[in-house]
């Protein structure tokens, strides 16, 4: 189930069996395009048309009722309600953190400058709805929009044949403080509120996982709107030593396999005995999985033991990888973060464990995957407000050096720049 390599000797053989992509097939290309160009030029007919086929809801109303929200709160066990509710204020006092301030401030001769903070006006959070539902994915996508004090704040996420929305998810946009709820999934539903329908308000913001055809078609409307990511499969990292426990590990990496089959679970070790105790571990365990088909698929293509010769050489092959979620399971967790360069979120010492930062820690479970740590970063408040550059010039000022600007024109070709600079100069 679990394959052993050794970095040293294995380095092509790991990397084949590591290699992730976010990529498409033709034919689903072909499908989103279509949906998306039908949804932009027919509006709500296309929209509901693509409801019926794909959701098998013939909607008369695109929207959850008030009343609806309310009852699925009401009804919900309370114990849930209470670790929503908790869940929810530890995601939002950890993105209060990173709310940035306007700047400005005074040069020479009376000039401002400055940047000005604002919350984009409309978002829409995307929450899949299909083979499972995730309360966490809206509560996670909710606490940094209204952190950053976006005004309009709506969610989205498929119903059933019946038009039922799934009551957790309802009850979290109540405990969310959201009362905007949509009906509709699938590509559909990002084309609709990327390009506004009749029924549909257009959004400045997407974000929010789902299925290929949702990862492709936000891809596709980007530029029409803003997005977080193109998420692709889940993935962990565990780097651990001779103290770790086998039982945590293999647990662990069962916990990102269970997602799908294409999730990947990998541990780098400088250990063998750790290496062959986890798995040893993990074929004794897998027995009594209730996912255990779609583990040990995940494993299997995906999954890795890897022998390093040392805890450093461990950090370069995380680094390597750059995963979304990075386990240390070492003596001393905290030397290692120096070492650390590239990943989504990472996870100190062997009880900080991922299902703690997936549900309640506080900081955001939508990170980046398929190695895009080396350059993006976990959905923040920062997605979803925007920088205006501010510049009062003075005159005296524009008098002082107005004859360097507009030389710097000159050298670029652009006369009429220049000459916006020379006609001030002259008055």
């Amino acid at each position: 189930m679990l394959k052993i390599f050794c970095f040293a000797q294995d380095g092509e053989a790991l990397k084949k069996q590591l290699s992730r992509s976010v990529s498409f097939d033709s034919g689903v290309q072909d499908v989103v395009n279509d949906i998306l160009e039908q949804v932009r030029t027919r509006g709500d007919a296309a929209l509901l048309e693509y409801t019926e086929r794909f959701q098998g809801a013939r909607l008369n109303e695109m929207m959850v009722s008030g009343e609806e929200i309310r009852s699925a709160y009401e009804q919900v066990d309370s114990g849930f309600l209470e670790v929503m509710h908790e869940a929810y204020r530890n995601i939002t006092r950890f993105h209060q953190h990173e709310v940035e301030n306007s700047f400005f401030y005074e040069g020479a001769g009376g000039v401002i400058l400055g940047q000005r903070v604002t919350p984009m006006q409309r978002a829409l959070l995307y929450v899949p709805g299909g083979m499972a539902s995730y309360p966490s994915s809206l509560l996670m996508n909710a606490a940094p929009a209204k952190v950053a004090g976006v005004r309009d704040i709506v969610v989205t996420t498929p119903c059933d044949p019946d038009g039922r929305v799934n009551p957790h998810i309802l009850a979290a946009a109540a405990v969310a403080g959201i009362d905007s709820v949509y009906k509709l999934g699938g590509a559909q539903a990002i084309a609709a509120f990327a390009y506004g329908t009749e029924s549909i308000p257009k959004v400045d913001i997407i974000t929010g996982p789902g299925n290929k055809y949702v990862a492709l078609a936000k891809k596709q409307v980007f530029g029409h709107v803003s997005i977080d990511s193109i998420a692709g499969p889940s993935e962990v990292v565990v780097i651990a030593d001779e103290t770790a426990n086998p039982d945590f590990i293999v647990l662990d990496m069962f916990a990102q396999a269970e997602h799908d089959a294409d999730a990947s679970a990998v541990l780098i070790t400088p250990s063998e005995s750790l290496a062959a105790a986890v798995r040893e571990t993990a074929r004794r365990r897998i027995g009594s999985m209730l996912r255990k088909d779609i583990i040990g698929s995940a494993l299997e293509k995906n999954g890795a033991i890897v022998i390093v010769q040392s805890i450093e050489e461990a950090c370069l092959v995380s680094d390597m990888i750059a995963p979304e979620h990075l386990e240390l399971h070492v003596d001393r967790p905290w030397d290692l973060l120096p070492s650390i360069n590239h990943a989504g979120a990472v996870f100190i010492g062997s009880y900080s464990c991922e299902t703690v930062g997936d549900y309640f820690a506080g900081p955001n479970h939508t990170l980046p995957t398929n190695g895009t740590a080396r350059f993006f970063s976990p959905l923040s408040v920062r997605d979803f407000v925007k920088h205006t550059s501010i510049i009062s010039y003075s005159k005296k000022q524009l008098q002082e050096c107005g004859k360097k600007i507009a030389a710097f024109a000159d050298y670029e070709g652009l006369q009429a720049h220049a000459e916006a600079v020379r006609v001030r100069l002259d008055s």
